[in-house]
């Protein structure tokens, strides 16, 4: 068959388009990190699962009694963009870790961050974004049917992630499955996951295969992808885990709906803003309850579990006080209830002070109990989350997910404490039934966000 003079022109274009995308795919700055025969620049965290190399294929292999495992690269990434392929038998969950840590002080190690799903299960929530040992699930693919179908059962899949800034995205064949705005973790490694099997010997000795891993790390903009999808945002939100859990957000974000002054009965007109989903502290001079004045909840609380993201200027001091009773106090000063401290140690004076040594410090229950001088706090200027568990008597500090401190309260040495503490004038101080949650004004710029509460049913 002839090809009249416009098809040859037409086919023309076409040839030298896709030479001009091929020249250009192959400009990129891409990075290999899989050896044809070699794991150097990787290492083996958590299980005994196994891993092998050849010809540029990474195998690893399902292993009886032993935690999840991962193959971890030595390097931390922060932005990128990165691809790989993947292959898995079809009863085996996988995963590939973005931003994720192990540090000795949480969990003894353990691999935690984010993590995107291989999953050839009926499910079929390959592709969505998991917070492995931390949050669990954070962008599901339970309402995505297009998604569902990307992934294809005993073939090659090819997976793509798009970690820049406070977005994560992710395609698998081209087809977009996941997008996140969300910023727990700023870096870390990548590494791919051999998923405990447990004593399930049915399981033993089943394998995940992966190859042509590739990251870019430079000119992203110039390189990254608009996703169609609507993301899926946390700041000020539930995560997917979060609701099936029963949590609730104590404050929306956006209003003050749900908190008044301490000493007023609506929320104060001034020493407080709400900016970028953020509750800001106005810095006034560092004086306690002088400006705007504390704010409480409107309603009380008995158990509960509370978190809340604190973020500090240099030399701040503030905190979040819980079984408050604003009656108590109606004089100068912050309203009364137990404390944990929100406090610059290396600059606030405070820190240095207190009825016992350390209990003024960061995350410590004000001036009776020291928090853990190894806490894992955030520099000044980043995000810290506080989470306080109060159920019964049994009280707990934690502080970016470890626990620092707990207490009973009534109990014969917290009475002791009290006696020897500031709040000794204050009659059964700390053992009431219920109270407000209370965020403090100490004159100094302090950011909260994410605030939520769970009560037991």
């Amino acid at each position: 068959m002839k090809l009249n003079r416009l098809s040859k022109l037409t086919i023309g274009i076409l040839v030298c388009l896709g030479v001009l995308h091929s020249c250009k795919e192959d400009s990129k700055p891409w990075v290999s990190l899989i050896e044809e025969n070699s794991i150097d620049g990787w290492s083996i965290l958590g299980g005994n699962a196994t891993y092998e190399v050849e010809d540029g294929i990474i195998t690893g292999t399902t292993v009886a009694d032993t935690p999840n495992t991962f193959l971890t690269t030595n390097e931390m990434y922060g932005d990128f963009i990165f691809e790989i392929e993947v292959k898995v038998d079809p009863v085996v969950n996988s995963g590939i870790q973005i931003r994720s840590n192990s540090f000795p002080y949480y969990r003894n190690g353990r691999v935690h961050g984010y993590q995107v799903e291989i999953d050839p299960s009926d499910r079929a929530w390959s592709g969505g974004i998991y917070d492995e040992a931390r949050r669990g699930w954070l962008n599901t693919l339970e309402n995505s049917e297009e998604a569902h179908k990307a992934f294809k059962q005993n073939e090659w899949n090819h997976y793509r992630i798009e970690a820049i800034g406070d977005n994560i995205k992710t395609w698998i064949n081209g087809v977009p499955t996941a997008y996140l705005i969300d910023d727990k973790t700023a870096s870390g490694f990548i590494g791919l996951q051999v998923h405990s099997i447990g004593d399930n010997m049915d399981m033993l000795g089943k394998t995940v295969q992966w190859k042509n891993a590739r990251i870019l790390t430079e000119n992203l903009s110039e390189y990254s992808r608009e996703s169609p999808l609507e993301p899926v945002i946390t700041k000020n939100n539930l995560t997917y885990q979060e609701k099936n859990d029963g949590w609730q957000m104590l404050w929306d974000g956006k209003t003050t709906n749900g908190w008044r002054g301490a000493k007023l009965d609506e929320f104060p007109s001034q020493g407080w803003s709400i900016e970028n989903g953020e509750l800001i502290v106005a810095e006034t001079g560092g004086a306690e309850s002088t400006a705007g004045g504390d704010i409480v909840t409107t309603e009380n609380y008995s158990d509960f579990e509370l978190q809340v993201d604190f973020k500090l200027t240099p030399g701040a001091n503030s905190g979040i006080k819980y079984y408050v009773d604003t009656e108590l106090n109606k004089g100068p000063g912050s309203s009364i209830g137990l404390e944990y401290q929100i406090l610059d140690d290396e600059l606030h004076p405070d820190a240095k002070l207190g009825a016992q040594e350390g209990s003024r410090t960061v995350v410590s229950l004000y001036d009776l109990i020291q928090a853990d001088p190894n806490k894992p706090i955030n520099p000044v200027g980043d995000w810290n989350t506080a989470y306080i568990k109060s159920i019964g008597n049994h009280v707990e500090h934690w502080l970016n997910g470890v626990k620092v401190l707990e207490y009973e309260r009534g109990s014969e040495e917290f009475l002791k404490l009290v006696s020897e503490s500031k709040y000794a004038i204050w009659p059964n101080f700390g053992l009431l039934d219920e109270g407000q949650i209370l965020l403090q004004d100490h004159g100094d710029k302090v950011w909260f966000r994410n605030i939520k509460v769970r009560v037991p049913n």
